[in-house]
């Protein structure tokens, strides 16, 4: 993959619009994605604005209160929006605004939009009650929900002219999104089983004593939930190493702005490392003051110069 080459025109009054409604979705809905994309030049952030916007309102279909068949309809709606973006067929006019910015991005950047495509089946999943036997089968919901999230990114951030091994980096972004997705997981189990759904794989439940779920703040008698966590934690870990791969490819911002996200996730697993059942009384979550050192951080390079350092040692 080549490096983004950015248009250099603004956009016009009604697309300037659309990015501000799409940048004050993100800044509302979703304070660790946004700390990560304001290190972002403007032409990037609102693509990536607009993919969170788009993003977003799939998610909440999936979530809402809708019966399950208005919920597929309303899914199946969105997938239409994305072969009119695909068709070039969305005007500057159009009365969605989160359209019209998605398109305007499709049209500067080389977004992969099935990626969409893959989040829409995701939620799908959700509102057909999926349950996932092992983690291989978690892996495929995981791969739609997230790892799309990361391939769609990468379509924003490009990769550096020449970086080596750059065309693994679609497989590092996907593998990122589903270290994130997997930490998600671990931090909304009492909310998710709450709402009826268990994501973690039933054969690791059954090996922790877990399969009773997780709707109390304290688990029966026996069960080894602490254990269920760490087991959780470290495939995560695994997970966010090969993905931090990608980081050396992008440019000094693009890296800063997945360092900063991937930095505050990994914090949270650390937090649910030390405490495993707080994820059982309440959502676990790190201060302002801490996100902020993590996209100072992730500005700084050390991460970026962190892996790469290291992928130079495995080459040796």
């Amino acid at each position: 993959m080549s490096a983004t080459v950015e248009a250099q025109h603004q956009p016009s009054a009604p697309v300037q619009a659309a990015y501000s409604y799409c940048e004050a979705v993100t800044g509302q809905q979703a304070r660790n994605f946004a700390y990560g994309i304001r290190l972002l030049p403007a032409e990037k952030r609102q693509a990536m604005s607009a993919l969170y916007a788009f993003s977003r309102r799939v998610d909440d279909i999936g979530d809402g209160t809708l019966p399950p068949e208005e919920k597929r309809e309303r899914l199946e709606a969105t997938r239409d929006i994305l072969e009119r973006i695909r068709k070039d067929l969305v005007e500057e006019d159009d009365t969605d605004p989160v359209a019209v910015a998605l398109a305007d991005s499709a049209r500067r950047f080389p977004i992969p939009l099935g990626g969409l495509d893959e989040l829409i089946d995701g939620v799908l999943m959700d509102v057909r009650g999926a349950t996932y036997e092992t983690w291989d089968d978690l892996k495929v919901y995981c791969r739609c929900v997230a790892g799309a999230i990361g391939r769609l990114s990468l379509g924003v951030f490009g990769t550096q002219p020449g970086a080596q091994g750059a065309d693994r980096a679609p497989e590092y972004a996907d593998t990122l999104g589903l270290a994130l997705q997997l930490t998600n997981i671990l931090r909304d189990v009492r909310e998710d089983a709450g709402n009826g759904r268990t994501y973690l794989p039933a054969d690791d439940l059954a090996k922790f004593g877990c399969s009773d779920g997780f709707g109390g703040d304290a688990m029966p008698a026996g069960a080894d939930f602490a254990g269920l966590v760490h087991f959780e934690v470290r495939r995560a870990r695994a997970l966010f190493a090969e993905g931090y791969r990608l980081l050396p490819m992008l440019d000094r911002r693009s890296g800063a702005c997945v360092a900063a996200m991937a930095g505050i996730y990994r914090r949270l697993l650390d937090r649910i490392e030390r405490d495993p059942e707080a994820v059982l009384r309440g959502r676990v979550s790190l201060p302002g003051r801490e996100k902020a050192y993590v996209a100072v951080r992730g500005l700084s390079g050390l991460d970026t110069r962190h892996i790469a350092r290291r992928t130079v040692r495995r080459r040796a």
